[in-house]
């Protein structure tokens, strides 16, 4: 992809939203980047944005997606399994140090394909324990963190296979930042400003009216209850980090979220989108839930992999946020396949299998764990995100009192 004069202005824009609205860098803080070797001319537009909003360090870190799958194909189980203590020491020093942190995700779809995914589960259950502390650190949101994308060949083609390489490149470069609201004369920043407002006033909304449960339908095959837990908090946007600052964790996005009690799910969701877990696209997929937990599922490609991801531990066969989003919204309007859940989520109503977050129910950054798992919070090792919204969604919810209130209405709001 050849970067033209407009195209690198528009670039510089991206760099200074994601550090200033993303992870709203302040004097003096460390910034830590987490990219792929694709994003490196993006990875140091952004190192020097921070640095020019008064970082006080940046702390690029590269990764590369074949590098991984050799790992996990080859290496020993010594290895596969270990985390090493300086690894985990590292963590520790970013949560003292309060660091923010910016992930540039450029994924490959498709970069494990041909890798066990009995030998990524055993791997991703060995470190699970030994991080545990920073997950919950990160989805408390105990400092700024967000994640904007970068395009890449692999995942261009997969994109647009019609198209030559380059040209890919360029269509998905203009989709990334279409949807991230970055145009060549606008000021994205200040729309983004503008924007999560207007997703702040559908959580109000929502947190006014309090309901005790979600009932979704539509032609997919879609019938589903979710009781939501009694304290909950709709967030959409915008957050407020533990360490006191606004900062908008991904970019873009589209969604209203809040938390479902772990033990009121009932019905079958059927997804209307692939999952890329793991790189591995898992496609045409079903769960069926009782009191909570996932009790059946099929899927038409991958359903290995799905089950890997099921069987992680007890939370990840219940669900840890759900999230609504309009079918008629920009991303949606794009009619795009990203194959890349940071943007096809927010195209679509979704649900994460896991982990649920903190915030989302009153004083959750402050409850004991234990408090919060009487709740209905749920806790897990992994917090994935699905896709289930479509064109014919109805939502309704049901309030304390037994009143029905139209949600959502032709994969709609209807406030």
């Amino acid at each position: 992809m050849i970067i033209t004069k407009s195209l690198e202005n528009k670039l510089r824009k991206f760099a200074k939203l994601a550090v200033k609205t993303g992870v709203n860098i302040q004097p003096g803080q460390m910034l830590i980047v987490n990219a792929s070797v694709d994003a490196k001319e993006f990875a140091t537009m952004v190192a020097e944005e921070a640095y020019l909003a008064g970082a006080g360090y940046v702390d690029v870190q590269f990764s590369e997606s074949n590098i991984s799958k050799l790992h996990y194909k080859y290496a020993s189980d010594k290895y596969l399994l270990d985390v090493p203590e300086w690894s985990i020491q590292k963590l520790h020093y970013w949560m003292d140090e309060k660091a923010a942190r910016l992930s540039i995700s450029s994924p490959n779809p498709e970069a494990f394909k041909g890798v066990d995914p009995a030998r990524m589960a055993k791997a991703s259950k060995a470190a699970a324990p030994k991080t545990s502390f920073f997950r919950k650190f990160s989805m408390a949101s105990g400092s700024q963190w967000s994640i904007v994308a970068w395009p890449n060949p692999v995942w261009a083609k997969k994109v647009f296979p019609e198209k030559e390489e380059n040209e890919a490149m360029e269509a998905l470069m203009d989709a990334i930042l279409y949807a991230s609201r970055v145009t060549s004369d606008n000021d994205p920043v200040l729309e983004w400003k503008e924007h999560t407002t207007r997703l702040d006033e559908h959580s109000k909304l929502l947190n006014n009216y309090h309901f005790k449960t979600l009932k979704f339908k539509n032609s997919a095959g879609t019938n589903l209850s979710i009781d939501l837990v009694e304290n909950h908090i709709w967030a959409g946007g915008a957050e407020v980090s533990l360490n006191g600052f606004v900062f908008a964790p991904n970019i873009p996005t589209e969604e209203v979220f809040t938390m479902p009690h772990a033990n009121g799910v009932n019905g079958r969701v059927v997804a209307t989108l692939p999952l890329n877990y793991n790189g591995k696209l898992i496609e045409e997929f079903y769960l069926d839930f009782k009191d909570g937990e996932v009790v059946a599922y099929g899927a038409k490609k991958e359903e290995e992999t799905l089950k890997q991801l099921l069987e992680m531990d007890e939370g990840a066969k219940r669900l840890g946020e759900v999230a609504l989003i309009s079918h008629d919204s920009p991303i949606s309007n794009l009619n795009i396949l990203f194959y890349n859940t940071l943007f096809d989520e927010n195209a679509s109503c979704h649900l994460a299998l896991g982990n649920a977050y903190t915030m989302n129910i009153k004083d959750g950054n402050e409850l004991p764990e234990e408090e919060l798992i009487k709740q209905g919070y749920n806790k897990s090792m992994v917090h994935v995100d699905f896709m289930f919204g479509s064109a014919d969604m109805e939502i309704d919810g049901i309030t304390y009192d037994g009143n029905i209130i139209p949600v959502f209405r032709k994969g709609n709001f209807v406030f």
